[in-house]
């Protein structure tokens, strides 16, 4: 399933807008990034190799909240969210919407501090 990447945008912000408020409060200096495919620093940092096995849907990268330091102004921890690789699993717009939620609740949930289990349950949820 393909859809133009305007339209991928706008269901990740919807997603973004559908986390409950309790979560939305708490997340803080963190952005949201859409790209077609995962690159090999981003395959590197998720500890995978390209393969047709294993598909990155999501990325978080940085410090999550429960280790941060009030150090002052940082850069901003962010979450990728790779198109071409939630496409691949799609075969409705349904289905894209479904994964697109999961694997932003799933990210948000590293961002939080989740190991890879809480962030499926998360991502289930």
């Amino acid at each position: 399933m393909k859809i133009s990447k305007q339209q991928f945008e706008k269901w990740v912000a919807e997603a973004i807008d559908n986390v409950p408020e309790k979560f939305q409060e708490r997340i803080n200096n963190l952005v949201f990034f859409v790209e077609d495919r995962p690159n090999n620093e981003q395959l590197r940092k998720a500890k995978m190799q390209r393969s047709k096995d294993f598909i990155l849907l999501g990325l978080y990268e940085g410090y999550h909240q429960s280790k941060r330091l009030d150090t002052g102004p940082v850069f901003p921890d962010r979450i990728t969210i790779f198109k071409k690789s939630i496409e691949s699993l799609c075969e409705t717009n349904k289905e894209l919407k479904d994964q697109i939620s999961k694997t932003v609740r799933h990210e948000i949930a590293h961002h939080f501090g989740s190991d890879e289990k809480g962030a499926q349950k998360a991502g289930r949820e």
